[in-house]
């Protein structure tokens, strides 16, 4: 994979139009669609599930990064994979057993993240990084988009990428909530690789050309 790279989140898109902004993102200089799925119950809020999905793999052409807000991930595994995901991220705070549900992501031929919410402490990864393709740092409370960016995030990032050389993990490290033009190169200096979009490109004028300026501040 390569570094710096841009995931617009699909939660943010116009439902009513949804193939529309599929080919707007497959026609940019988006890197990933970035895919979130909530329950409810891990989330105050639900989001879309698995025809949604599927109707959205038929349309991508990019690499499809699926981010499980959801309870007892290890129940759907292998249908995520069957949808056609390419990258699996689950919670920390949702799994109980995080090692095997990550040996199970990869095993089902996908590559596999972990994600942290904002008040969970980058040290808990330090037996698991080494295993993970991806970590998550929500910049937001997960659940809702359109929310502010919560600054402690820098330091997490510089944390985390601590960690990664430490452990000589070829690990990613991914920033989802609250990214604008106005974050976006400080994250990536401070050693962030994809910075997920969601309300800033989708609420634009004209999303095509904040996804190619946001790709240009960051390379």
């Amino acid at each position: 994979m390569k570094t710096s790279l841009i995931a617009p989140s699909i939660l943010a898109a116009d439902f009513a139009n949804l193939q529309r902004d599929i080919e707007m993102v497959n026609n940019s200089d988006a890197d990933w669609f970035h895919i979130d799925i909530m329950d409810g119950v891990f989330v105050p809020n639900i989001s879309f599930g698995m025809p949604v999905l599927k109707a959205i793999t038929k349309h991508a052409i990019k690499t499809i990064d699926v981010h499980l807000m959801i309870v007892d991930p290890d129940r759907y595994i292998q249908t995520f994979a069957d949808l056609g995901s390419n990258i699996l991220t689950v919670h920390y705070e949702a799994c109980t057993h995080l090692h095997k549900t990550v040996q199970a992501i990869k095993d089902a031929g996908m590559k596999a993240g972990v994600a942290l919410n904002p008040h969970t402490p980058i040290a808990v990864l330090e037996d698991m990084i080494i295993d993970l393709d991806l970590v998550c740092l929500m910049s937001v409370n997960p659940g809702f988009g359109g929310q502010s960016f919560i600054e402690n995030t820098y330091k997490k990032v510089q944390q985390l990428k601590n960690l990664i050389d430490f452990s000589k993990s070829s690990c990613l490290i991914e920033i989802d909530g609250g990214v604008t033009d106005k974050n976006a190169n400080a994250l990536i200096e401070v050693g962030a690789n994809i910075l997920v979009a969601g309300s800033y490109v989708f609420s634009a004028k004209n999303p095509t050309e904040t996804i190619a300026d946001l790709k240009k501040m960051i390379n």
